[in-house]
């Protein structure tokens, strides 16, 4: 399997992507590469990685989409792996608007499962592609930023870039 590989900067750091130059497999930050790989070795055993190559030409569009064309990264196709369950929340994630947040309870009840909150997040933590598919959204139900596999302060930092919160609106929560 020939996976394409490449990386771009940020205001919140440098962003790491694999891709099969039809759909995204992962996206993660620098520091979070055993997050990222460990899943691809578990999906596809070895594969050949091409560096440095963005047939999907997602290193441009993250640019527009730190520039502040929030709808840049709404096309790109995903591929991640997961449970039925994962990839009903991973889809609905897609589903929620730049500039606005969902609670893990609202998006459990969007999934028709109003109990499963705690998995609609345990979900969330899983997913591969980080702001394609956006899990930074979803926020605790007191309106507490909880958990971010990339960091708190870079969920902090996307959700006030696409509008979603002001600047003294929401606190950051380690547990919530």
């Amino acid at each position: 399997m020939l996976l394409h590989y490449d990386e771009t900067s940020s205001p919140i750091g440098r962003i790491l992507f694999f891709s099969d130059g039809e759909a995204v497999f992962a996206l993660e930050f620098e520091g979070y590469e055993k997050r990222m790989l460990a899943p691809l070795e578990r999906r596809f055993g070895s594969f050949e990685v091409r560096r440095g190559s963005d047939p999907l030409y997602l290193k441009p569009r993250l640019a527009d989409y730190f520039a502040g064309d929030l709808h840049a990264l709404d096309s790109i196709a995903t591929n991640a792996r997961g449970t039925p369950f994962q990839q009903r929340v991973w889809t609905a994630l897609r589903g929620i608007p730049a500039g606005t947040t969902c609670s893990y309870g609202e998006l459990a009840a969007k999934l028709d499962n109003p109990n499963a909150s705690r998995a609609v997040g345990h979900a969330n933590s899983l997913n591969p592609v980080a702001i394609i598919v956006p899990c930074h959204r979803v926020i605790g139900a007191s309106s507490a930023l909880t958990g971010y596999a990339g960091g708190l302060h870079r969920k902090q930092w996307l959700l006030r870039h696409e509008g979603a919160l002001a600047a003294d609106q929401l606190t950051l929560t380690a547990n919530a």
